[in-house]
Parts: C-alpha cells; structure tokens; sequence
C-alpha cells in the first residue's frame, strides 16, 4: 500500500500542564512521519480532569493553531483522545459464548460479539466503560490462545480488562473536544497510548511495566507475557513536585518549576552540598539562597512515593521483580528528571529505563517529537492506525497526498559538525565517569594522608 493512500491520523493529549495535538501518516514502511505538530499550556485541568472546560477549549484551539501554522495544508475534524485522572478504575471480567455454527472456523464478528457483550458488565452508577480489553482466549479445553481466528470449537471465551472512568468526567473531555470543533474518534487511557508509543513487541514478552509520570498524574500500565495484566492512576505527577518545592522553600510555582528543571534531581545523595540557587528578591527584598541538596531531598520525597506506589500495584498483580524481565520504561514529562532511573530501581528493585517515542517514528524528525512528553500524542496515532488496520472504525476511502513539512524535519548535520557533537558527548560521558574516579581518587588520598599523619605523629 503506498503512504499517500494511508488516512492521516491526529492524536490530542490533553494533559494537566500542556495540551499537544500531533497528525501523523503510515510510510510505506509502517513508520509515523509528522505532518503538523503544535501544544499549548494547558490550565483547565487538574489531575488528569477537565474542570475548566472554557479554559481547555481556549488550550485545545491554541495547540490546533500551531499545528495548523506547522502545516497549513491539514484539515483535523476527528480526533483520538487520551484520558486519565484518578477517577480511573480497572476490573477484571469472564465472558463465554456458545458458538451457533460449529462447522465453520472462528471469525472475527464471534470476537467482536464477546467483546461487545462485556459493555453489559454491572458497574458503579455514575461509571461508565471507557475500554474493553481482551486478554487471553479459550477455545473449548484450549487455555491462553493470544488469537482465537481460525480455530474450531464448539465454545469461545476469554478474560477481559475493563476500563472505566466517572461520567462526568468523561462527558467534559467530550464537550470541550466538541466545542473546540473537533469530533472524538475514540477516548484511550494515557498509559496504554504510551505503552504503544515506547514498546516493541519483544518488550511486551518479556514483561514491563510502563510507568508515564504526567504533569497531574502518574499512570501505570502492566503487560505480562504480551497480555495487559494490570492498569492504575496514581494521582501524584510533576505538579505535586512542583508544588512540593514552591511550599518547601517559600518560592514562587515558576521558580519552583524552573527549578525542578534545571538544577532538580531525584536523588539527595547526588546533589551537591556546597551548591546553592539564588532567587531574586520579591519588590526589593532581599536574594534568596536555596541548596540544591535540599531541592533534592523534598524531589526524592515525592518521587520515592509514587514509587512506592508502583510497587504497590505490581504486588498486587503478584508480579515482582523476578516476573518482568523487561523491567520498568519510565516515560511522560516528569522521567526526563536527573537519576530518576537510579531511584525507580533502588525503591522497586527492577531494572528501569526511559521510554522515548522513537519506537515507530520514521526517521529525519525533529528532536522534540522525541521527548517522552509526547509518548501519549503519538500513541494515540498508533491506536489509530490499530482501528484502522483492524478495520475496527470507519475511516475515509480517499486520502490526500501531502509532504512533510520542512520545520518538522530534521536539519542535516555537516559530517564535521556531526563529528564534533559526538566527540563531545564522548567527552562529556568521560568527564563523568571521571569525576566518579577522581571521588574515589580523593577518598583513596585521603586515607593516605591520614596514616602518613599518624605514621608522622607516632615517629
């Protein structure tokens, strides 16, 4: 099939402290190429939910603005939109079906059927189901096919994660995509669009789980043997560290922010005791110093916890660090933090990583649609494309050609330069694990000097 006959596809974060709208397009090789890319600060949300639903319009109509001046050639009337918040809830379902023609194979309308007769699932008034997920099937006497198409048998089943969130919050995600002139082509939890934007199938295998921290929330999603087993929302993210900072040390939210950003770690230890920040004064009062150790000490307070949390679900999914091989993929705003990696895996004791959404991009993009914060956006293409390679949702027959446009692509190095920025990055990296030896160099020194005293005094 060639790219220009592929729809294009525009996945819309709506995030607690940015909105991004991102369209993408299928190569003729399967990967995403960027065809208009914008975001605007996103202030009608708070952890996860639309609250302010004329400010997330005002939000929403800025991020189509850019990305239409990234390309004025799209036409976006249909969006895939992520959801989360702590309104956010799984559970765990059976569905079986006794198959009305044996002769013939499994098909795919008898899936759809099972999986339909699960939105008749009893839940809490004021709930409603956001997604149904199949997880393994049986066909008969046959447990944990992946894939019931093809097979014979007299009756299917299969267990079921259901997804669901509180109405009205659904319905104000809705109504401010709506009144923004768009059309909600499906609502996607957050962590599950990020999992698609991060992960290969190998990693889905092995077992991981994607921990996406937010600006309002920290969302989980497990996968055991390349089945969901498991989703949450914990509803701390980057904000509540944000804010932890602005109360700790008596500081504006934007310094705390920029802060965080610039000189922030997750681990006290790593920060330097004799490093201070100066702030400037409010209206004539006087600079304030602020230690880096202590903007550390209350990051790795917060950060430790909703650690604590991560592994607090996944013993509640009885997998521990001996089940998922592929370990933990950090991704969302709140992983770019210095020695995040080092704290997830001291706190859960799994190896951890950062997940960047260059798993299925096409190559020759700008690097900012390589920063985890928009795992989500381009997720959401990826459940796009899924729906529509599964013939899942109706897209439409005809699809217009249209390039790249030059701003999101990436400029091309001069080799030299190139050259440079790698020995650079390679000097970088030695002076690091310099200073580790030089540490150890001193310690070492150190104790030397301390015997040659006491050698010194004793004589």
């Amino acid at each position: 099939m060639q790219h220009e006959q592929q729809p294009i596809i525009v996945g819309l974060d709506i995030g607690t402290t940015k909105i991004a709208a991102i369209a993408g397009r299928k190569n003729e090789f399967g990967k995403l190429e960027i065809l208009g890319f914008g975001r605007a600060n996103s202030n009608g949300v708070k952890h996860g939910q639309v609250l302010n639903i004329d400010e997330t319009i005002k939000a929403i109509t800025m991020a189509l603005e850019n990305c239409y001046a990234s390309n004025p050639g799209l036409e976006i009337s249909e969006v895939y939109v992520g959801i989360a918040g702590h309104h956010i809830k799984s559970l765990q379902t059976r569905g079986d079906i006794v198959r009305q023609n044996n002769d013939d194979e499994i098909s795919q309308r008898e899936i759809d059927q099972l999986i339909n007769d699960q939105y008749k699932t009893y839940i809490p008034a004021g709930d409603q189901i956001i997604d149904v997920i199949p997880q393994e099937f049986t066909v008969d006497n046959f447990q944990n096919i992946p894939n019931p198409i093809g097979y014979g048998g007299v009756k299917i089943g299969a267990n079921f994660h259901i997804i669901t969130g509180d109405k009205n919050a659904i319905r104000n995600i809705t109504r401010a995509v709506d009144k923004s002139g768009l059309k909600t082509k499906d609502l996607v939890l957050q962590p599950l669009a990020s999992a698609a934007a991060v992960m290969g199938i190998e990693d889905l295998e092995a077992g991981v789980a994607i921990v996406d921290i937010g600006g309002g929330t920290t969302d989980l999603a497990v996968f055991y043997e390349g089945i969901l087993k498991h989703t949450a929302v914990i509803p701390f993210g980057g904000e509540n560290i944000t804010n932890d900072i602005k109360t700790g040390l008596g500081v504006l939210k934007t310094q705390a922010e920029q802060m965080k950003v610039q000189f922030g770690s997750a681990l006290a230890n790593e920060a330097r005791s004799n490093a201070f920040i100066t702030i400037p004064g409010l209206r004539g009062m006087p600079a304030k110093e602020i230690s880096v150790k202590n903007l550390a000490n209350i990051i790795q307070a917060r950060m430790s916890e909703i650690m604590d949390f991560v592994t607090y679900h996944l013993k509640q999914v009885g997998l521990d660090n001996r089940m998922l091989n592929g370990g933990i993929v950090l991704t969302g705003g709140g992983s770019q933090l210095k020695h995040l990696i080092q704290l997830t895996e001291y706190v859960t004791g799994l190896n951890a990583r950062i997940g960047f959404p260059t798993e299925h991009l096409a190559a020759g993009h700008i690097e900012e649609l390589a920063r985890p914060t928009y795992s989500t956006c381009i997720g959401l293409i990826m459940k796009g494309y899924s729906d529509y390679e599964n013939h899942r949702k109706q897209f439409e027959s005809q699809f217009r050609k249209m390039e790249i446009p030059e701003n999101l692509r990436k400029t091309e190095l001069v080799e030299e330069d190139a050259f440079d920025e790698e020995e650079e990055l390679q000097t970088e990296k030695l002076k690091n694990r310099k200073g580790i030896k030089d540490f150890w160099g001193k310690f070492k020194d150190g104790i030397i000097e301390l015997f040659k005293e006491e050698e010194d005094h004793a004589l």
